[in-house]
């Protein structure tokens, strides 16, 4: 599949662009819903997706750059090439760390909500989970890019990369076949493609931020007076990070330190502080004694 959907003179619209950006709007759709049923008006979600957008799209450049992917690339090579930094729009927005673009959307939340005098916890309860349905639509992005798959595998649903177009280069690929998107192709670089199939990683994570998006709302709409308000952060957190410990396993890509790839270390991480996170919140909390600060605005 062409990464480019169009192309006029410079300027070239990429699948990639189109499912971060339509993958935000049903998430800041979903999210204006949640607001107006709590009695909040929904423009400032609106206003919101437009702060976190630009907020998550630096951390994420900012995450790639500062990392050092196993293939080369990161600090490495943008400290001899500084101007290739800004340059993420590039091949369809390649380049992008999302635990960076996570750590800018909520600083951006937090700067608008303090600026327009805005009770944060509940923003975070109305947008929180809706970022995994986001999540999942912009992996889809990756499969355009043919990007972050995993290693060779012969299982019926693995990935075969189209050589017609560019893509991330194959591990240890063998001489004579050519890197894809290199024209005109050989007849053994296409029969080593058609041969050779890839984990589709993108898709177990799709899949996984899916199945997480539909289980935490249900679980918040049966469960949410007895939730306090932000607490929907920590569960994103848990279930999102969840997903990225054994993703993370089949990247042979991946920015690793030690044993683990970088992104499992800060999985972990995240998972325990937002465990220990909610256990202290509820330590000596109960919506009983305090039923305005619980989140049951979720609930229907």
């Amino acid at each position: 599949m062409n990464p480019v959907i169009f192309q006029l003179g410079p300027f070239s619209l990429h699948w990639y662009g189109v499912f971060i950006v339509g993958g935000a709007a049903v998430a800041g759709w979903l999210s204006a819903r949640n607001a107006q049923r709590a009695g909040e008006n929904p423009d400032h979600i609106w206003n919101l997706l437009a702060w976190v957008l630009i907020a998550g799209i630096v951390g994420a450049r900012l995450y790639h750059v500062l990392s050092s992917p196993a293939e080369g690339g990161g600090l490495s090579y943008y400290l001899q090439h500084p101007l290739d930094a800004i340059n993420f729009w590039s091949g369809g927005f390649r380049g992008l760390g999302i635990y960076g673009g996570v750590a800018g959307g909520l600083l951006a939340l937090w700067y608008y909500t303090w600026r327009h005098r805005l009770n944060i916890a509940k923003y975070i309860d109305f947008i929180a989970i809706n970022v995994l349905l986001a999540q999942a639509i912009g992996r889809m992005g990756n499969f355009v890019n043919q990007e972050l798959y995993g290693p060779l595998t012969n299982v019926p649903w693995a990935f075969h990369i189209n050589p017609n177009f560019p893509c991330a280069v194959p591990e240890n690929l063998p001489v004579g076949v050519q890197v894809c998107g290199t024209a005109p192709l050989t007849q053994q670089t296409i029969a080593w493609y058609a041969a050779n199939g890839f984990h589709p990683t993108f898709f177990y994570e799709a899949i996984w931020n899916l199945s997480a998006f539909l289980v935490l709302t249900w679980f918040v709409r049966r469960y949410g007076a007895r939730l306090r308000q932000g607490d929907t952060a920590f569960l994103y957190l848990i279930a999102y990070s969840m997903g990225r410990v054994w993703v993370e396993a089949f990247r042979p890509d991946a920015w690793t330190m030690g044993t683990l790839a970088t992104a499992q270390w800060i999985a972990l991480g995240l998972i325990a502080l937002s465990v220990v996170g909610l256990v202290w919140r509820h330590s000596n909390w109960s919506s009983a004694m305090h039923p305005d600060e619980n989140a049951a605005y979720m609930m229907r």
